[in-house]
């Protein structure tokens, strides 16, 4: 979806990541419905979006966030100051005694990883004055479509405990269960889900506290079928008299974000002419190579669709740093701005230093007057320390 900007690209440094406020409060508007629709919670996903600056307005909606890491934890427990979920693949002594300092809700991918450190951390929390709750992380076994690498249920997955694995002897002490199966999907998706989780471990559902339902759930995109979600959530919660618990990343800062590159110069491809920007694809947008996709940039048009097509790449040495094949109504020349969409999420995140190229700035543009706030700025310094 294409969202216009309320900045001039010409005024910023490049690159540059642009968060926008007032798109923002727009997400959190149609996830705070949901909440008071349906009596759950919603928690952040930091491992999408991790940009502290905006916490304050967050948490004013979300209940906590989910994190993949002590990191995380301990960002989500400093920074935005409610309820921190955990869930990683496997957890070693360190990481416990970190997050037994930061976490609410500690999920754990096996019964025999529960088992091994229920009491380490039951100790550990104590000490602390603290209180940590248990979770397991079930796999339902029921694949939505979604890009293989994304996909938690898919055969071999090394994520979650699946029925023949389940082990009720060891449910003394996890007062919830956790699934995540979905990526960038409708209500439909879910449905199917629920109906599977349901037939392979709901005996378990009532003795829980929670079901968290995990991410995944485009909740905030256009044409998202918000009813359904709320009947679904409704009647599982009523029918297994436990409170739903959601996490997404990508509905919370959907389409709020942005990334202005600046065109270095236009060379000949053979095929096309290419535009060389001073934004790197590998190392700035990487999820467009992993997902893979085509990000979107404002004004641009399919390959062909407008009067001037070219293929536009970014500064490093890998040959694929590619964004995609663009058309516009002019051709493009050195100077111009680039604005690609959607950049608030899984882009910032990811970033890194591939090349010693400079990481973009990020900038948040305020939703009360459009003021373009600096948020961080990169250097020299932040390549050298990394190494």
């Amino acid at each position: 979806m294409e969202k216009p900007h309320r900045f001039d690209p010409h005024a910023l440094p490049t690159p540059s990541f642009v968060v926008d406020e007032a798109l923002l409060a727009q997400n959190l508007e149609i996830l705070a419905r949901v909440k008071e629709r349906t009596g759950c919670k919603i928690l952040l996903a930091l491992k999408c979006f991790a940009m502290h600056r905006v916490f304050p307005r967050l948490s004013a909606v979300l209940d906590g966030v989910c994190a993949s890491s002590p990191h995380e934890a301990r960002l989500g427990r400093e920074a935005f100051g409610k309820e921190v979920h955990t869930f990683g693949a496997a957890y070693g002594v360190g990481d416990i005694l970190d997050l037994c300092r930061t976490t609410d809700h500690l999920v754990f991918n096996s019964f025999d990883q529960y088992r091994r450190f229920r009491s380490l951390a039951v100790q550990t929390a104590g000490a602390l004055g603290r209180k940590v709750a248990f979770g397991i992380r079930i796999n339902p076994e029921h694949s939505e479509g979604a890009v293989p690498i994304y996909d938690p249920c898919a055969p071999g997955s090394r994520l979650g405990v699946r029925r023949a694995d389940f082990n009720e002897d060891l449910l003394d002490g996890i007062t919830g269960l956790h699934w995540h199966n979905l990526c960038e999907q409708d209500a439909d998706c879910l449905k199917r889900t629920v109906r599977a989780a349901e037939a392979a471990f709901g005996e378990f559902f009532g003795r829980m506290d929670y079901i968290n339902f995990g991410g995944g759930h485009h909740i905030t995109r256009p044409g998202y079928d918000v009813d359904l979600l709320v009947k679904i959530v409704t009647e599982f919660q009523d029918r297994w008299g436990v409170r739903v618990y959601l996490e997404p990343g990508e509905a919370v800062a959907l389409n709020a974000g942005f990334l202005v590159a600046e065109v270095l110069d236009i060379i000949p491809g053979g095929d096309m002419d290419i535009a060389i920007m001073d934004a790197s694809v590998p190392a700035h947008m990487p999820d467009v190579i992993e997902m893979p996709y085509r990000p979107h940039i404002l004004g641009s048009g399919e390959a062909g669709e407008k009067a001037w097509t070219c293929r536009i790449g970014g500064p490093s040495c890998l040959a694929g740093d590619v964004a995609g094949e663009y058309s516009f109504d002019q051709p493009l020349r050195v100077g111009d701005r680039l604005v690609f969409t959607d950049m608030a999420i899984y882009s910032m995140v990811k970033t890194n230093t591939f090349n010693g190229i400079r990481l973009p700035d990020i900038r948040l543009q305020r939703a009360c007057d459009g003021r373009l706030e600096t948020v961080r700025t990169f250097g020299y310094a932040d390549f050298f320390n990394r190494l």
